[in-house]
């Protein structure tokens, strides 16, 4: 199977004012497709030809470092477009604001949480909302490491790579994901991913 670069599923301008117009174009058509084209490149001739994304993800984790961070962050990437939409953020969807209340305890504790994580990974990253053994956890991994690899379904991520806010917020990552969860989240991707996963 090999990886392609999927159209973004609003206009380059649709995420305005909190992603601009420009840090869609070099994030999405400059940088996700670099790693769909290195993926193919280091896919061709290894034993993961023909698996599936997740099993290229999960199994070159550790083993080919250059093929696991391209394909890792394709994995990552074709997420991070699905969980970003014009007017998002506000209200959760029922059963997962139960489940994080539950799991967490509180919206406004996962939110600080979650702002936390992507704050304090140092350096290249992501922050996470995914499900492990039933239940809700936020977490964050280093470059193009997910929760898969960790035996957790990721079912909210943010990109605190620099590419993805600092055309917009220079170096105030913390305002970016701030903006990021009251504004861009599409919580009924979340939602969807999270039915799939229990």
């Amino acid at each position: 199977m090999s990886f392609t670069l999927p159209d973004l599923p609003y206009s380059y301008d649709a995420l305005a004012p909190y992603m601009s117009r420009e840090t869609l174009e070099y994030h999405h058509d400059k940088h996700h497709l670099a790693y769909v084209n290195n993926g193919n490149n280091l896919l061709k001739g290894t034993e993961f030809e023909g698996k599936s994304l997740e099993e290229v993800v999960k199994g070159s984790y550790g083993k080919v470092p250059g093929l696991f961070n391209n394909a890792g962050q394709h994995y990552n990437h074709l997420h991070f477009w699905n969980w970003l939409k014009p007017n998002g953020g506000g209200a959760i969807p029922g059963e997962i604001e139960k489940k994080i209340i539950e799991d967490i305890g509180s919206v406004e504790k996962f939110k600080e949480d979650f702002i936390a994580a992507g704050v304090g990974q140092f350096g290249s990253g992501w922050a996470w909302l995914s499900l492990k053994d039933g239940k809700l956890e936020v977490s964050k991994t280093p470059n193009g490491e997910n929760p898969l690899i960790h035996g957790a379904t990721p079912i909210l991520g943010v990109d605190v790579w620099e590419h993805s806010y600092y055309i917009d917020y220079r170096n105030r990552r913390p305002d970016y994901l701030k903006a990021f969860i009251d504004h861009l989240v599409n919580w009924d991707y979340v939602a969807e991913l999270y039915s799939k996963a229990v």
